[in-house]
């Protein structure tokens, strides 16, 4: 059984492509560059989670998604939205984390990314595309959810020779979970980067970087990252 895997360097796909590598050979990891703000960071962080592992790296260039993307995670004249951690603790009103999504949406970003790597599957003879999807964001991000797995699956059954199929290791894990997980199966959690900036260190305030930190702070232990970085 062989894969790919879509390494963004976050939490979910560095502990999904950990969980995988012990089921599947992965032949290549991709990351995409759509002028996202931490694309350099990003890249960089994946390139050496793929070298880790042993597995090929690519980067994929998609300038047109950049260009019609006007919101914050890509427009360099719109703020990213900062949020605390009361904002996400309130799931009885998530009027700010799904205003927040609507900020940092990009165009059928998952769908674009899962179809250019199911090209390099099949061309690869690879059964499987592993993604990073998760609980917690999928009741924000449609496109994180179970549905969007099945529909997705049943597509590329037509679309591509070999039928690929995802393969979403942590869908059903929220973030501490997942976090429990990658320490399980020792990912390199210290080379994983949440943020939706590209600094020399993450910005502490946008929702990812809470939703980490939150969930670090639920596990109990500090994050590796941040240790790496001399951060307390």
């Amino acid at each position: 059984m062989s894969s790919i895997a879509l390494l963004s360097s976050g939490l979910d796909s560095v502990a999904s492509l950990a969980v995988a590598y012990k089921k599947t050979t992965v032949k290549l990891a991709l990351i995409f560059d759509y002028g996202q703000k931490a694309a350099s960071k990003e890249i960089e962080y994946s390139r050496v989670i793929a070298e880790r592992y042993g597995i090929n790296h690519k980067v994929i260039l998609l300038p047109w998604l950049k260009e019609i993307t006007t919101t914050s995670l890509v427009n360099r004249n719109m703020a990213v939205p900062e949020l605390s951690m009361q904002d996400i603790e309130k799931e009885s009103d998530p009027t700010i984390t799904i205003d927040s999504a609507k900020k940092v949406w990009v165009p059928n970003r998952n769908g674009v990314m899962i179809n250019i790597a199911a090209s390099f599957a099949e061309s690869l003879d690879c059964e499987y595309i592993i993604v990073g999807f998760n609980s917690e964001e999928a009741v924000t991000f449609p496109d994180n959810s179970y549905a969007y797995l099945e529909v997705i699956d049943k597509c590329l059954s037509y679309s591509t020779r070999n039928g690929v199929k995802m393969l979403a290791p942590v869908a059903g894990l929220n973030k501490k979970d997942i976090i429990s997980k990658a320490l399980e199966m020792k990912a390199p959690l210290e080379w994983s980067w949440s943020c939706y900036h590209g600094g020399e260190v993450p910005c502490g305030v946008c929702e990812s970087c809470i939703r980490r930190k939150r969930a670090f702070m639920q596990v109990g232990i500090k994050d590796p990252l941040m240790v790496r970085l001399g951060i307390d």
